[in-house]
């Protein structure tokens, strides 16, 4: 058995033995090369797709890791669908008044908001396959996160590549990112963000509180695995009985 052949069985039997993985569910798919692996297929959440990156990240002899993974969306929509979708959240979210906002349709582009010299940042969206990429400049991290969380809430979104670069450079901790999953959850419908707290330590987000459903106790993690930096979540939510 070669090295590249004995790593990729290594990270196999460490990705089924990781409970929040379920390889038997998740078809993952490895390969390596120089150093390079590649970690490509379908899985169910988001916490599947970071849970497992991080495990491939990890491993010695591993110097980069090729995220190919993506989401299995609940409904399957077109690119223009997704497209049009998120252009829509992104100009009725306030945070986003002051920034222009583009859409890339092929070899076009379509400008959805100009503010003119007022503006303050602008944002940039492309769609293909399913796959959201965010280009341009914002004013903070915060809205940095919310513009990828915005894309990642958006139906039929497989998977998002969040470019934006924040003017000027804000250094990121702990306390950026709290901000950004209070801001998030208040905004999301489907959680009672008034029942949740949060804390973070070296980007890992342990969630407390107590919530009516199991559904909407899964709905507040996925939102904390949503926001860049956020390397591992625990949820400790409770259930009302």
């Amino acid at each position: 058995m070669t090295g590249n052949e004995t790593i990729i069985k290594e990270l196999r039997a460490a990705l089924e033995n990781e409970p929040r993985v379920r390889m038997h569910h998740n078809a993952i798919h490895i390969t390596l090369s120089d150093g390079a692996l590649t970690v490509e297929g379908e899985v169910d959440s988001i916490a599947v797709k970071r849970v497992a990156l991080a495990q491939a990240g990890a491993f010695n002899g591993v110097h980069r890791t090729i995220d190919l993974l993506r989401i299995a969306p609940a409904e399957h929509k077109g690119d223009g669908a997704v497209r049009d979708a998120l252009g829509r959240f992104l100009l009725g979210e306030g945070a986003f008044l002051d920034c222009a906002i583009q859409a890339q349709n092929r070899d076009s582009t379509v400008v959805l908001r100009d503010p003119g010299p007022q503006s303050r940042g602008s944002v940039s969206l492309k769609v293909h396959d399913g796959v959201v990429t965010l280009q341009g400049s914002v004013g903070s991290l915060s809205h940095r996160r919310l513009a990828g969380v915005l894309a990642w809430w958006t139906p039929g979104c497989r998977d998002v590549v969040n470019e934006l670069e924040v003017t000027p450079v804000e250094n990121d901790h702990d306390d950026e990112i709290l901000d950004a999953l209070r801001l998030v959850l208040e905004k999301d419908p489907l959680v009672h963000a008034d029942q949740i707290r949060a804390d973070a330590h070296d980007g890992v987000v342990t969630l407390h509180g107590l919530l009516a459903t199991g559904e909407e106790r899964k709905m507040a993690e996925l939102d904390a695995w949503y926001l860049l930096g956020v390397r591992d979540v625990i949820n400790r939510i409770e259930v009302r009985q």
